[in-house]
């Protein structure tokens, strides 16, 4: 049995996931927890989330390593905010608990200093961007054609909700991490993120990512290569966030397969590498 905690536990995604954790047959929801001192410490998760008692109590983050020893986890799932989700790793990690991390918007610093701390700790690790199944094939088909495509302009446009707080989104930016490194290109050389004004002509070079918020979009990204009379256009929709829940469950049971110091991608829970 997997002993999950989750983060955010009472949030859009949390809930998600802690129903579709509940659902399996082989993990086991022990451990909820909220923003530090939550008015909705101790109340149990279930009657938050409309599943009737679970006898799992909501504890503030600040109690973090505390109930992750006092519950034996033995992965922790994260959707958060990137700032919070640094503090957090560092805690899990220091505690020796495994990771499941799909919290966007973090800087290449923040990047840098979670990639040492899974490394020191020696714990095993699924960070991703996007967890959607479809969207990690979106990845792979993007690897595969980009090389193919090399002489055609690349613009990527990605749509969501407008309570979402980072732009452009993680699946916009490692798209676009991965079309660069595939024409041997640096993205912090040649990214141009939106236009205005006298801009001039398009760089050949470039690769354009844009912006869109409104509604209650999931998330929509789309790649279009441009070229002389045609252009082809690689999309992926999300229709709800089930879609990124289904891949939480995969990278729940990878973890145990997983290599321990070093992070996993998506890729390597769907065998795409």
């Amino acid at each position: 049995m997997i002993k999950v905690a989750v983060t955010g536990a009472c949030g859009r995604m949390g809930t998600k996931i802690i129903k579709r954790i509940l659902e399996q047959n082989d993990m086991d929801l022990v451990a909820a927890i909220e923003a530090p001192n939550t008015p909705l410490e101790g109340k149990d998760v279930g009657e938050l989330i409309g599943v009737g008692n679970l006898g799992v109590p909501v504890n503030g983050s600040q109690n973090l390593g505390m109930v992750l020893k006092d519950k034996m986890v033995d992965v922790l799932v994260d959707f958060t905010i990137a700032d919070a989700a640094v503090e957090t790793i560092k805690i899990t990690a220091s505690n020796n608990v495994n990771l499941v991390v799909g919290t966007t918007g973090f800087s290449e610093e923040q990047l840098e200093e979670i990639k040492e701390i899974v490394s020191k700790n020696n714990i095993k690790a699924v960070i991703a961007p996007n967890m959607a199944v479809g969207v990690n094939v979106f990845f792979k088909i993007l690897e595969e054609l980009t090389p193919i495509l090399s002489d055609y302009d690349v613009e990527i446009i990605e749509a969501h909700h407008k309570h979402k707080a980072d732009a452009p989104s993680g699946t916009a930016v490692r798209a676009s991490e991965i079309i660069a490194q595939k024409l041997d290109r640096e993205i912090s050389e040649v990214g141009v993120y939106g236009r205005v004004g006298m801009v001039g002509a398009r760089k050949p070079e470039e690769i354009g990512v844009h912006a869109v918020r409104g509604g209650d979009i999931v998330g929509d990204h789309l790649v279009m290569f441009a070229g002389e009379g045609e252009r082809l256009e690689i999309i992926h929709r999300a229709h709800s966030r089930q879609s990124f829940v289904s891949g939480v469950i995969k990278a729940l049971r990878f973890i145990k397969d997983a290599k321990s110091g070093k992070i996993s991608d998506m890729a390597d829970v769907l065998g795409l590498k």
